[in-house]
């Protein structure tokens, strides 16, 4: 409570990069109400065209789930940002993943997160859509997303949050 009254107003503005290269999906046309109703926070979604997950931003890991099907990472600016691999992913317990960071691990943007057996998930999983979400949002004063349809992981901006 004594942060959120002495915390600093103006804070940082940061760029959030796409954690896969792929196609944005529409939060809202996510087929799964806890993201399409934004239970979980505001963001957007990619469907990624290769298995290769990336920090989008430089920060802190402070969750990895288990299941290896999501990230957390808390941004310089205190923002959270939770990558979540595909929908309903956690059945697999881990079978397509490999994480390549754990909690409490420094990245930079670009670093690599998870690798993904595309085939693997795309079989078992009801869709390889990855949400990417700031579940903080309480904390955010803005939220911009760009005008964009496909995406390089690394490259392009598709977030920016102050």
């Amino acid at each position: 409570m004594l942060g959120k009254l002495f915390k600093k107003k103006g804070s940082n503005e940061i760029e959030l990069f796409a954690p896969v290269d792929g196609e944005i999906v529409p939060l809202e046309e996510v087929p799964d109400p806890v993201f399409s109703e934004q239970m979980m926070g505001d963001g957007i979604a990619i469907k990624p065209f290769n298995g290769k997950v990336i920090s989008p931003v430089d920060g802190d890991i402070v969750q990895v789930f288990p299941t290896k099907h999501a990230v957390g990472v808390k941004a310089g600016n205190g923002a959270e940002i939770l990558i979540h691999i595909g929908l309903e992913t956690v059945a697999l317990d881990g079978e397509g993943f490999t994480v390549r960071v754990k909690e409490g691990d420094k990245v930079k943007k670009g670093d690599p997160l998870v690798d993904i057996d595309l085939a693997v998930v795309s079989e078992k999983a009801s869709s390889t859509v990855t949400p990417m979400l700031i579940t903080n949002m309480n904390d955010i004063e803005t939220l911009d997303k760009q005008d964009v349809k496909q995406v390089r992981a690394s490259e392009d901006v598709v977030i920016t949050i102050k």
